[in-house]
């Protein structure tokens, strides 16, 4: 009898925990990170699912002559805004897959 006790109150913690974490995902999900590359010239912003949802380029940015310039750029406000989004859900998330091997 004592040990259907304690499953049931482990169940409920195991709930109650999957509730909270859901509810960090959705505060997370709702947010907006913005990447940029050096000099501003790019920004990219990305909301919490991780979908690209706007991309500003400087139009001094814009050389015909260069365009691997152009991709360096992209390619580095977008890694960057991916890398905020990575810190901010490891922060808020990580408690719950720390010990896990996640």
């Amino acid at each position: 009898m004592m040990r259907g006790m304690n499953m049931q109150q482990m169940m409920k913690q195991a709930q109650k925990m999957q509730k909270k974490m859901m509810e960090e995902q959705a505060e997370i999900a709702a947010q907006s990170f913005t990447g940029v590359a050096p000099d501003d010239m790019v920004k990219a912003t990305f909301s919490g699912d991780k979908k690209l949802t706007d991309l500003q380029i400087k139009p001094e940015a814009i050389d015909p002559d260069d365009p691997d310039m152009l991709s360096d750029l992209i390619v580095a406000a977008v890694n960057d805004g991916l890398a905020k989004l990575d810190q901010a859900t490891q922060a808020k998330l990580g408690k719950y897959t720390k010990g896990l091997g996640l």
